[in-house]
């Protein structure tokens, strides 16, 4: 698992592997916020309960990603199923201020185009 983003490694976008760099390689891999969203939003899920919540994941990357955020401690597996570590559940939390303004400037961007197209 030599591929799994670590702080201090270099990482996508950082050479030195600074700490957010490597949070930010890791949550940016295909479906890897969105599983952890899923779990911290449904509970504990079992494979196949989890890959129904995320809906258009293949059974390769959901493996993949459960790995990765198992090996970052954000994820573990136990009675009842993959579920968010105390530890996931703060990078969680700590994701909803940037929900919060990706929201906003969604906004943004649909009022610009709506402005842009009343001329």
């Amino acid at each position: 698992m030599s591929d799994i983003p670590v702080p201090g490694k270099a990482v996508r976008g950082s050479r030195s592997g600074s700490p957010i760099m490597a949070l930010f390689d890791l949550l940016g891999r295909r479906w890897a916020m969105g599983v952890l969203w899923q779990l911290y939003e449904h509970g504990p899920c079992t494979f196949r309960g989890l890959q129904e919540f995320c809906e258009s994941i293949s059974p390769a990357v959901l493996n993949s990603r459960l790995k990765e955020l198992k090996a970052a401690g954000f994820v573990t597996h136990g009675e009842g199923g993959y579920q968010v570590t105390d530890f996931g559940v703060e990078v969680y939390k700590a994701l909803l201020p940037l929900s919060k303004v990706s929201k906003e400037w969604a906004k943004k961007i649909a009022d610009t185009n709506v402005d842009a197209g009343a001329e």
